[in-house]
């Protein structure tokens, strides 16, 4: 009763949060809610909670009534295929809701088969969420299909779908879909399985694609060989801004190609990520000098990699004479016993996808740099 009597008294809400709630707690709100939502709310946040499909069942009612709801985040529910397939053909018919988290639902390829469908219809959604879902190959293709059509979508997530082979046959098909597509400006592909010559396909399509600002590729199977073919697309690419290289074998080679095209070519390019990407003194030197002569790359994250003393005086210098501000890295300068060491701070682009901090602001800038340089979709 206690979550119903402070529905009652409170009449200026527009976001709901409930965190790790009884089950029962959260059907009572997706049933009480119903009355009087669509003049009060505008965002519904029950992440990490159990609602299961049950809960997936009332939330599909609330979409299907057509309340004033633009933003709804299910992340780690315990929905399956069944609660998926309510809530996306839910979304057939509602015009208002804008971003939907389902992160971490093992929805699984069923389920994202009516997601999928569900885009050919919705004209509303501008941003979708189906990280850690447990999608197939076969739901990527129908996603990467679809998306050579739909013009609404301006930011998917599909990281960590259950692939099988070693062709890269879904990012052929992301790859063919960029080609297409105008309209997307985010595209996370984080542990795709992409490697070097599915980071081509990619690449090929960014010479054609003028839409796309913000592209992850993190935690894949790329090597300083990819990194020939993203340095040669860069050199002609106005668009991107943010690339996330993180959790990849880059090494010294790749860093070198990169810093190569942003010290001479690229001058659109705003934040690069290349944390754990098993780069030494060399690499990370030649990055920080490509920061001194391009006056548009503002952040740049590397912790995770080797840092030799030259490595920690570049960046420190950086940082010393304002080139590089505190908030757009992640590393800190230190001194002990005369020699200049980094620590860690934490920033980056995506520091809260999958938590928040419980003080603070949860939307810091310095912590989310990706979602703030590129704003896709209602963030709420």
């Amino acid at each position: 009763m206690e979550l119903q009597n402070l529905l009652k008294v409170c009449r200026n809400i527009i976001l709901i949060y409930v965190s790790k709630s009884p089950r029962k707690l959260i059907l009572l709100y997706c049933i009480y809610s119903k009355e009087w939502i669509k003049k009060l709310k505008r965002g519904l946040d029950v992440r990490y909670n159990l609602i299961s499909d049950v809960g997936a069942y009332h939330a599909a009612k609330l979409l299907q009534k057509q309340y004033n709801l633009i933003y709804i985040n299910l992340m780690f529910n315990d929905i399956g295929p069944k609660g998926g397939e309510l809530i996306a053909k839910a979304l057939h018919k509602d015009t208002t809701l804008k971003y939907l988290r389902m992160t971490g639902n093992k929805i699984e390829n069923k389920g994202g088969m009516f997601f999928a469908a569900m885009l050919q219809i919705n004209s509303t959604l501008e941003k979708l969420d189906l990280g850690d879902c447990d999608l197939g190959m076969q739901s990527v293709i129908a996603f990467a299909t679809v998306l050579t059509q739909n013009q609404t979508i301006k930011g998917i997530t599909l990281n960590r779908p259950i692939l099988y082979g070693e062709q890269d046959e879904s990012t052929v098909h992301l790859g063919h879909m960029l080609k297409e597509n105008h309209w997307l400006a985010e595209l996370h592909m984080s542990k795709h399985d992409v490697k070097n010559c599915g980071l081509k396909h990619l690449c090929d399509a960014l010479y054609l694609n003028r839409s796309l600002r913000y592209l992850d590729v993190s935690c894949n199977k790329i090597t300083h060989d990819g990194m020939v073919f993203l340095a040669a697309v860069l050199k002609s690419n106005t668009t991107l801004e943010v690339i996330d290289l993180s959790f990849n074998r880059l090494e010294n080679a790749g860093a070198k190609n990169l810093s190569e095209t942003l010290t001479s070519h690229n001058r659109s390019l705003k934040a690069l990520s290349v944390v754990s990407c098993s780069i030494e003194g060399e690499g990370l030197v030649a990055l920080s000098q490509s920061m001194k002569t391009n006056p548009i790359l503002s952040n740049i994250y590397i912790w995770g990699n080797k840092f030799d003393e030259a490595t920690c005086m570049a960046y420190a210098g950086l940082i010393q004479m304002g080139r590089l501000k505190p908030d757009n890295t992640d590393v800190e300068p230190f001194v002990v016993d005369g020699h200049v060491y980094l620590a860690e701070v934490s920033n980056g682009l995506k520091k809260h996808y999958y938590w928040t901090p419980t003080y603070g602001n949860a939307l810091c800038h310095s912590s989310n740099a990706g979602f703030s340089l590129v704003p896709v979709g209602q963030q709420l």
